[in-house]
């Protein structure tokens, strides 16, 4: 039996300031079924590519990324904030609406050719998933697709996203 995971996802409006509608993913983490179908459907997605190594930005990229990468036995990397990474590492800076942030990745995180997949919970503006796979790609892996339990499709992050295989589980 397939559970629709919009179900699953809380809603908060003016969260984490007025005019902001927060999607919020913890009512699916929370629910054993609803974790497992989403986890699942990504992995059936990442199968489907040949993905050898999955990679997910901090943090909420390592909730989805993890499991993920367990059912497909392969190995996860998570994309870091800067400095938070021991030993050598690849950084990419990236805009912010307002600033910007940088992601590292260990340097011997993705091997050259390594056909990777990109995840994250949720697809907005789409720089933060940018700037993942412009490290992915530094390094030498190939990006096989990119995967996100929602995406909020008026924020146009998925344009960023055109030359790349796409799931998005909900879009709102």
């Amino acid at each position: 039996m397939s559970l629709d995971l919009s179900q699953y996802i809380a809603s908060y409006p003016d969260y984490p300031e007025p005019g902001v509608l927060f999607r919020d993913i913890s009512p699916l983490l929370e629910d054993g079924a609803a974790y497992a179908q989403a986890t699942d459907e990504i992995a059936d997605f990442a199968r489907e590519r040949n993905v050898d190594m999955v990679v997910g930005p901090e943090a909420r990229g390592f909730i989805v990324g993890c499991p993920v990468a367990y059912k497909l036995g392969t190995g996860f990397s998570p994309a870091r904030k800067e400095g938070k990474l021991p030993g050598e590492t690849q950084t990419v800076t990236y805009d912010l609406e307002y600033g910007t942030s940088s992601l590292s990745l260990r340097k011997n995180a993705v091997k050259p050719g390594q056909r990777v997949l990109v995840t994250d919970d949720l697809l907005a503006t789409g720089g933060t998933i940018e700037a993942t796979i412009e490290l992915v790609e530094k390094l030498g892996g190939v990006v096989a697709g990119c995967a996100f339990i929602i995406e909020l499709n008026e924020l146009n992050g998925s344009d960023k996203l055109k030359d790349y295989d796409v799931l998005s589980l909900l879009k709102y």
